[in-house]
């Protein structure tokens, strides 16, 4: 599977970035690169809840996949307004849109199939990529994944949740991830704000996912009215 994004500067400047994620798993397959730089290392700025150990993982898995895009973002600042397309194998999307959300919307596939423990919990999502989502869009992907994870787990036997307590939890250790990123980024020298807010609205967007989990998705409920009725 991959995904393409093409973003066009002011400047005339072109960045390219061609993803390519496993068509089974979904994981993210990076070219070959140089050694990762020292701020990728596990240890700094780590994240609490990050389960990893040095021993085995030395380097951050998405610090570590991420690097060389930072790079080509390091002078750039997030209000720029840039041209972006997205191609996948099934559909284009095409806006303008401030830098920092181009970004955060090519960061989210990378950091959900790098292989980190805690936000690997998003990578279903991944294969309905929706670049540039609105608030509602997102949340509607993400309570849909979750209900269809737990439908997986009742089948195999195991507990399912069907509160979105679970769900809730997800975003609670991720906007914990996201925060230590944004640490670990900002020990990066000269680097502009573009990566660094990015990230900061991947965690924007999860915070303000945790309370609609339980108490707003009554918005929605209106929609699935037909399969509310009782039959006659």
């Amino acid at each position: 599977m991959d995904i393409d994004y093409r973003i066009r500067f002011p400047d005339g400047a072109v960045e390219s970035f061609d993803l390519r994620l496993d068509p089974a798993t979904l994981a993210f397959q990076p070219e070959a690169a140089a050694a990762p730089p020292e701020w990728t290392r596990l240890a700094n700025n780590k994240c609490p809840n990050c389960p990893l150990n040095e021993s085995d993982s030395p380097h951050c898995p998405v610090a570590r996949n991420l690097a060389p895009m930072i790079d080509r973002f390091v002078d750039r600042l997030s209000f720029e307004e840039v041209d972006v397309e997205v191609l996948t194998s099934g559909r284009e999307y095409r806006k303008r849109l401030s830098l920092q959300k181009a970004v955060s919307s090519l960061f989210g596939v990378v950091m959900s199939t790098s292989g980190c423990p805690i936000l690997d919990k998003m990578r279903p999502m991944v294969m309905t990529h929706l670049p540039f989502s609105e608030l509602e869009e997102g949340r509607y992907r993400a309570v849909s994944m979750y209900l269809l994870a737990q439908f997986f787990r009742g089948r195999k036997g195991l507990a399912a949740d069907w509160t979105l307590k679970g769900l809730e939890a997800i975003y609670g250790a991720i906007t914990l991830v996201n925060r230590a990123f944004t640490d670990r980024l900002r020990t990066i020298p000269s680097l502009e704000d573009a990566s660094l807010n990015a990230v900061i609205g991947l965690d924007c967007f999860c915070l303000s996912d945790a309370g609609f989990m339980t108490r707003s998705l009554n918005k929605l409920e209106r929609l699935f009215q037909t399969y509310l009725e009782k039959p006659e």
